[in-house]
């Protein structure tokens, strides 16, 4: 009795995943914030860091790093799990892999949903990352993720913590594509070849594929997004801030894609090798 038992990923282990993968990009991810506020270019990537570096200390590159996990246990684990429950219920059928538009959709509808579930600690991330560019008599100092989230209720209103969702939900959903929808195919060619099996070379290649896919489907709305999320009201809306940019010219919107896609590639690969890892040692055991 020899039948090959596979592992089905558990609903919550794209967040485990995804936390994994955020403590090690999160020094990436205050760079890419840091880079994308700042009005003219004054620095690169390197010198942002080096001047992180040597006005605050080492440790200085995790700030916000509480926000940062918050973010990924509301938004990744909620698109994570509606992707994956979703795709394993329709494959069981055994009618074979879900077909490619199908996993587009879902992607979209997993990532829109876990966007707007995560908007808040979303943009807790943002300003908490962002704090120390700001004179010390206009920082907010919020002490942890909570402590942001609880005082943005509580000074600005319900409302305010929403604040940019629609921007968060959208890029939630062209993320989810990018990365899961291309990450399934890319894995599904990949092995098609039969040059590679179901191992860590495939699960990295997919993984780089997925990311530059997720990088560049998303660039435009994040330059947008994080403007938005940073702005002391001087746009009046998502339209606003998009013809306001437009003026900058086309590659505004690319404004900061090789951070964006130094943090987003890493971050993708990171994910789906944590995520493989797990399943393969602790998913649910089924018999294919």
């Amino acid at each position: 009795l020899n039948e090959r038992r596979k592992r089905m990923s558990r609903w919550y282990f794209g967040g485990i995943a995804s936390c994994g993968a955020a403590c090690c990009t999160h020094p990436l991810d205050l760079l890419k914030v840091h880079l994308q506020t700042q009005q003219e270019v004054k620095m690169r990537m390197v010198g942002m860091a080096m001047h992180v570096v040597k006005n605050d200390g080492v440790l200085a590159l995790y700030n916000g790093l509480s926000a940062s996990l918050c973010r990924q246990m509301s938004y990744s684990l909620t698109r994570f799990a509606i992707y994956e429950t979703v795709r394993d219920m329709m494959g069981s059928g055994g009618q074979g892999p879900m077909p490619f538009y199908q996993k587009v959709l879902l992607g979209a509808f997993g990532g829109f949903t876990g966007g707007f579930i995560g908007t808040p600690a979303d943009m807790v991330n943002v300003r908490m990352q962002n704090d120390m560019k700001l004179p010390a008599e206009q920082r907010r100092n919020y002490k942890h993720a909570l402590d942001g989230l609880f005082r943005v209720w509580r000074e600005e209103g319900t409302r305010k913590l929403f604040s940019g969702a629609t921007m968060a939900s959208s890029r939630g959903a062209l993320v989810t594509v990018g990365q899961l929808a291309c990450y399934d195919q890319a894995k599904q060619l990949v092995l098609g070849t039969g040059l590679m099996g179901d191992n860590i070379l495939t699960h990295f290649l997919s993984s780089f594929i997925a990311g530059g896919c997720a990088t560049f489907l998303c660039q435009p709305l994040d330059v947008i997004k994080t403007r938005l999320m940073n702005s002391k009201g001087e746009y009046r809306g998502v339209i606003h801030c998009l013809t306001e940019t437009a003026k900058l010219g086309p590659l505004a919107f690319y404004k900061g894609l090789v951070p964006a896609g130094i943090r987003l590639i890493p971050h993708t690969v990171l994910t789906f090798v944590f995520l493989e890892q797990l399943k393969k040692y602790f998913g649910i055991r089924v018999l294919s």
